[in-house]
């Protein structure tokens, strides 16, 4: 059998033990493409540098406790520390991400982990940084576009034009989605560079299960039950859930909305509820393991998803390999998931008006849960570990 292939992961996207759930996404696919033996893995993921850890400075004082080296679900993790620096953080963390990863892939690399090339997530400024560093060390570089790294970031000057500097020395840059390869396309980056790598869904630990079950096991009940997971900020349009919510009530007296995610927004949207008098049928849950998850899923009638702006959106897939019909917003990758109404609608305008006349339509249709998930089943993740992996072998080689 030939030697795994060496890869070094760099992102600041990465889950550790004091935060087990960010970037759960970017592990996920890693872990996916370590199941065969034929990769073997560091990853470098840098959080800022806080002075404290008392609990007093919540988020900031969770960063100051993330330890400096770890194994995290059996991969070698490191975190070292860089700084970010007040109004001109933006243009600088390229930089100071670049300087301490620098540090860190020397270290491994006196440690005898020769790395065959560096695998990047988010454009900016983690894929920027990865492509000083890979220059630096003479590495090959793939980076992997989420979304708002395209979508949003770029449309800063600066950031843009560094982005696609990094492009070019990239050997090859992936988008979760084709939508978001056209926009990576469109920016200017290297078309012959551009891989479309979807994210797919566990289907072992999401699968559908007794519905009775679920809401007994989460200790919620609605008729129907309406569920939104993400982060509690304006881009995923949770508000516009509640006020959807509130609409539905003269045909659905029995809904209930429950909130799935943590953010800045958790009082906002607690205190939106009450103005639209329905904070007694609206739950802010707070954040659930992923792997309570399904249970979540399966307990809920319909997933709704609001966002302003998604790149491949995960939640969609789990949710479907449960069985449960969507009802998102036609933005980014979300056509490429919801193809059919079977599987629920897509809004063809995002307000709260369209909102619930779809959760409505997709209550009525009763849709079959079976055929949700049989759809669901064709978004393993054993076609796109095959192709990155396809990838990873033949740049590998070709520095070889």
């Amino acid at each position: 059998m030939a030697a795994p292939i060496q890869t070094l992961l760099l992102s600041t996207l990465y889950p550790s033990s004091v935060r087990p759930g960010h970037g759960i996404f970017v592990e996920t696919r890693l872990r996916e493409l370590l199941k065969d033996g034929q990769v073997a893995t560091k990853v470098i993921a840098p959080v800022p540098w806080f002075p404290s850890a008392n609990p007093r400075f919540g988020d900031y004082a969770t960063l100051a406790r993330t330890p400096a080296r770890e194994q995290h679900n059996g991969i070698d993790v490191l975190h070292p520390r860089f700084l970010v620096a007040p109004k001109v953080g933006m243009n600088l963390a390229p930089f100071a991400l670049a300087a301490t990863a620098l540090r860190s892939a020397k270290k491994l690399l006196a440690e005898g982990f020769d790395f065959d090339l560096i695998d990047a997530h988010y454009f900016y400024p983690d894929g920027v940084a990865a492509a000083i560093v890979a220059r630096a060390l003479g590495k090959p570089l793939f980076i992997t576009a989420r979304g708002s790294d395209v979508n949003l970031i770029a449309q800063h000057a600066w950031p843009r034009r560094m982005m696609l500097w990094a492009a070019r020395q990239a050997t090859g840059c992936i988008g979760v989605s084709q939508a978001l390869v056209n926009a990576m396309h469109q920016l200017g980056m290297p078309a012959d560079r551009l891989h479309m790598l979807r994210n797919g869904v566990d289907l072992d630990r999401f699968q559908a299960m007794d519905r009775a079950h679920a809401r007994a096991r989460i200790g919620h009940e609605g008729q129907p039950l309406l569920l939104s997971v993400g982060n509690l900020i304006a881009l995923k349009g949770h508000d516009l859930c509640i006020d959807a919510l509130a609409l539905l009530l003269p045909q659905h007296p029995g809904a209930r909305l429950l909130v799935v995610g943590v953010g800045p927004d958790s009082d906002k949207l607690t205190r939106y509820a009450t103005d639209q008098g329905v904070a007694d049928r609206v739950h802010l849950v707070g954040a659930v393991p992923n792997a309570e998850l399904p249970h979540w899923y399966s307990a809920a009638d319909c997933l709704l998803l609001a966002s302003s702006r998604e790149g491949w959106p995960n939640v969609l897939l789990e949710a479907m390999a449960c069985g449960t019909p969507v009802v998102a917003s036609n933005v980014g990758g979300i056509p490429e998931i919801v193809s059919s109404p079977r599987l629920g609608r897509l809004l063809p305008q995002r307000d709260a008006k369209t909102l619930a006349a779809s959760i409505h339509e997709v209550l009525l249709a009763a849709l079959d849960r079976s055929a949700v998930r049989a759809y669901a089943q064709s978004f393993g993740w054993q076609e796109t570990s095959q192709r990155q992996h396809n990838l990873f072998a033949h740049t590998a080689q070709s520095a070889g």
